[in-house]
């Protein structure tokens, strides 16, 4: 492997995806890192702990002394093995620790001793993060945002992704922003959240260009929060309102919250474990806006929704959750989104189906 220079160029690394390897403990690579970053630690945590204990009672000569006391011998070797694997899998990728000092530094050592060069991230972490945080906020206050907005169940998010410069902040918190919006497998954490955005609008801006086309959302996606000021901003920019007979939309959240969410949790947890969970996790979305429903609309609804999935568990016929969809569109979500729009008229630049607002913005 030819020798390489480290590198603190961060706009290529985030731009081209370039694989990154994360010699932090795992306590802080769960806290968040980078979407091509593996985590391949030099100190787990229990050894990163008293390490960091030696360090603050007695100076950091015999925190290092201590640091190779502990990863010697076979707990040594396979971590560079480890490292040494990365490298010849990514030989375009780099390597990094908190600040670009110590565990980098000696991470790279102990390869180059092993007969490989593997350049790392010159500020680590730290500059990483820093890079993507002020990045973010200067295309936040500078980039032109168009908002596609419409009705639940219009499918908003499927036609995001047809226009020219999308950036899907539901796909980047991976849910879909409503009472029944979590998926099987979990959030980021805000942190990874945060991150991912940032490369997003990166890669919107300088490989792309033009209007950013975001879906509208509220404060939070899930868990994740958007940004204060991409909120602003959002609350400001022009609208393509989409939209959708009530029979295509009934069909659409049919589709992604009864068909693809039961079909997801029987893949992730069996047959049997999984309909249990799909069962829990539709009920307790009702259960979640039962005082935006009131007593009486939330029970009804429920009955409804338990009498489909008892039709769904017998026959596999998943029509019969058409009753309660339409209900909660037409008496809950569509009376609030129609009020929110009144008061957004004047920033609405075209309404239709997905057909409309695609050739309009392509």
């Amino acid at each position: 492997m030819p020798s390489r220079p480290d590198t603190d160029d961060y706009l290529s690394l985030f731009l081209n995806d370039t694989p990154l390897l994360d010699v932090r403990a795992p306590v802080e690579f769960q806290k968040g890192s980078f979407p091509t970053a593996v985590n391949a630690p030099l100190m787990n945590d229990e050894e990163r702990h008293q390490v960091g204990i030696c360090y603050k009672e007695q100076g950091q000569n015999a925190a290092i002394e201590l640091g190779h006391e502990l990863v010697s011998g076979s707990a040594k070797s396979a971590r560079i093995d480890a490292w040494k694997q990365f490298a010849q899998n990514h030989p375009e990728g780099y390597l990094f620790c908190f600040r670009g000092g110590l565990r980098s530094r000696l991470t790279q050592q102990w390869i180059r001793d092993n007969g490989l060069d593997y350049p790392l991230v010159k500020g680590g972490y730290k500059a990483l993060r820093r890079f993507l945080i002020d990045q973010l906020e200067e295309l936040i206050a500078t980039a032109d945002f168009r908002i596609v907005s419409g009705r639940t169940g219009t499918g908003k998010t499927r036609v995001l992704n047809q226009l020219p410069n999308p950036v899907d902040l539901e796909g980047l918190a991976n849910h879909r922003g409503s009472s029944f919006g979590r998926n099987v497998t979990p959030q980021p954490t805000q942190i990874d959240f945060e991150n991912r955005l940032a490369v997003a609008m990166l890669k919107a801006h300088h490989r792309v260009g033009g209007p950013i086309y975001l879906e509208d959302e509220s404060r939070l996606v899930g868990r994740c929060a958007l940004p204060h000021s991409l909120r602003e901003r959002m609350a400001a920019a022009p609208l393509l309102v989409l939209e959708q007979p009530i029979e295509e939309r009934i069909r659409i959240i049919r589709e992604d919250y009864v068909v693809n969410m039961s079909a997801d949790y029987a893949a992730r947890d069996g047959k049997v474990a999984g309909w249990e969970q799909f069962e829990e996790y539709l009920l307790s979305a009702l259960d979640r806006i039962r005082k935006r429903l009131g007593g009486e609309r939330h029970q009804t609804l429920r009955k409804l929704m338990q009498e489909a999935l008892q039709r769904q568990a017998s026959t596999g016929d998943v029509t019969g959750h058409d009753g309660w969809i339409r209900s909660l569109l037409e008496n809950y979500y569509d009376p609030m989104y129609d009020y929110q729009l009144e008061q957004k008229a004047g920033r609405i630049l075209v309404r239709g189906g997905p057909e409309t607002i695609i050739d309009w913005a392509s």
